[in-house]
């Protein structure tokens, strides 16, 4: 069984090219994993299970795509994690 999205036809690129721009989280040696997962929660708006998978993914690749969306919206959340002491980029 597909998600909301893959029922609806509507596939990860087709999110891409409405949103157009993406958040990129960074992996640093500053923070655990705990705190990165509390800060995608509250901020990116993740739920528990994406949050950890993003910063499983952060962890080992160095970064993640954690959010798609309109650009304002991405760079209230970047801000956001910067006052965090999170590194990341709107993209």
């Amino acid at each position: 069984m597909g998600n909301k999205f893959e029922e609806e036809g509507i596939t990860t690129l087709d999110r891409v090219r409405e949103g157009g721009n993406e958040l990129i989280v960074f992996n640093d040696d500053v923070h655990t994993f705990d705190y990165v997962i509390d800060c995608l929660m509250k901020i990116c708006e993740l739920s528990q299970q994406q949050a950890v998978s993003c910063t499983n993914i952060i962890h080992y690749k160095g970064l993640c795509s954690v959010k798609h969306g309109s650009l304002d919206r991405l760079i209230k959340m970047s801000e956001a994690l910067d006052a965090k002491g999170l590194k990341n980029e709107v993209r």
